[in-house]
């Protein structure tokens, strides 16, 4: 497949993100601006009857986890396992999950990270290095609320690694690149009519280049992405060196968000809640807590806490009332149970 260009896919049947405050809480805002929410504002009151914590299969070597989505209306959620590429589905609620995705290789995943649904329930999957790594396999899929496969896509360039994904305002979806600082966007209206099969088809474009503005270093580089709250942008993390950026969602250009001194590094993934970006810094065992402007072109104040230092957490989602995060397992040869989606960041 020519990655040089929008690639398609077409319907395919087939199976188918505090403890107290640290002593270095940061709080720059100026008088009279908007505090953010303390994350457990979003936590379950005890004895609300729902699970605190909610448990996934591993492989019988352990597992690594990574992404998650939530679907609201169901009441779903879905997490990525970076060793194999399975997808696990649970419900708000419940405490057992399920393997809903095979992966070791199953419609060309051997690994998965970040995650998201759109209005209609379908589930984005971003393959991390997994087109890099095995040559001519997809770098993300997407599935119908049933587990259908409806796309398995190579983005167009080279040396990618898709990280995160969200859905912008258009209905597309919007990829990040851990490598080269590029957006990738998926959507039905870049399929190629001569590759079309049914009545579902999606493509994959290269809708934003920074490489002029953000420099590529060593490590990951950009992650975690959200959309504004008046939807004019993305916000986007570059975990490796702790900056923000805002991407125009019209016109793809990238600019920075001062942070206001904040140590955001290992940023890894984020969590809109009105004017509340919560940001998961994973090996830095942090939750920052900033108020952020409507466009998010702005912070105006920001807040830290310590994490667990048990568990290293890479991401989270709001799923009816509570913040569901992942507990990656990260750091663990070979990785030990219990494996698990936990609601309190902060206690072990």
């Amino acid at each position: 497949m020519n990655r040089n260009h929008v690639v398609t896919s077409t319907l395919l049947s087939g199976a188918v993100l505090a403890g107290a405050l640290t002593a270095a809480t940061i709080s720059t805002a100026p008088a009279g601006a908007v505090q953010p929410n303390s994350a457990a504002d979003a936590q379950p009151a005890s004895g609300s009857g729902r699970a605190s914590t909610y448990l996934l299969d591993a492989d019988e070597g352990g597992s690594m986890f990574e992404g998650i989505a939530a679907d609201e209306k169901t009441g779903s959620f879905y997490v990525s396992e970076t060793t194999g590429g399975e997808i696990h589905r649970g419900q708000s609620g419940s405490e057992d999950t399920e393997e809903w995705l095979a992966g070791d290789g199953t419609d060309g995943r051997f690994t998965a990270r970040g995650m998201t649904v759109d209005a209609d329930g379908n589930l984005y999957i971003a393959g991390g290095p997994n087109g890099t790594a095995n040559p001519g396999s997809p770098d993300l899929w997407v599935y119908s609320p049933e587990g259908e496969l409806l796309a398995a896509l190579e983005a167009p360039g080279e040396d990618v690694f898709l990280n995160d994904v969200t859905i912008g305002a258009d209905g597309a979806a919007y990829f990040t690149d851990s490598n080269d600082p590029r957006i990738f966007r998926v959507s039905a209206d870049l399929a190629e009519s001569d590759d079309q099969v049914g009545s579902e088809s999606f493509g994959v474009e290269l809708w934003s280049d920074a490489s002029d503005t953000i420099t590529r270093q060593a490590g990951f580089n950009l992650g975690g992405i959200i959309l504004s709250q008046d939807q004019s942008g993305f916000v986007v993390a570059q975990g490796n060196t702790g900056q923000l950026w805002r991407f125009d969602a019209r016109t793809g250009e990238a600019t920075a968000i001062d942070t206001r001194g904040a140590d955001l590094v290992n940023a890894d993934g984020l969590v809109l809640q009105g004017n509340t970006l919560q940001v998961v810094q994973n090996f830095n065992h942090k939750l920052s807590t900033l108020a952020i402007n409507a466009d998010g072109s702005q912070v105006r104040a920001v807040q830290q806490r310590d994490t667990d230092p048990e568990r290293v957490l890479t991401t989270a989602a709001q799923l009816r009332g509570q913040t569901l995060y992942v507990e990656s397992h990260f750091r663990e040869t070979p990785p030990t149970g219990p494996f698990e989606v936990i609601t309190d960041p902060f206690l072990g």
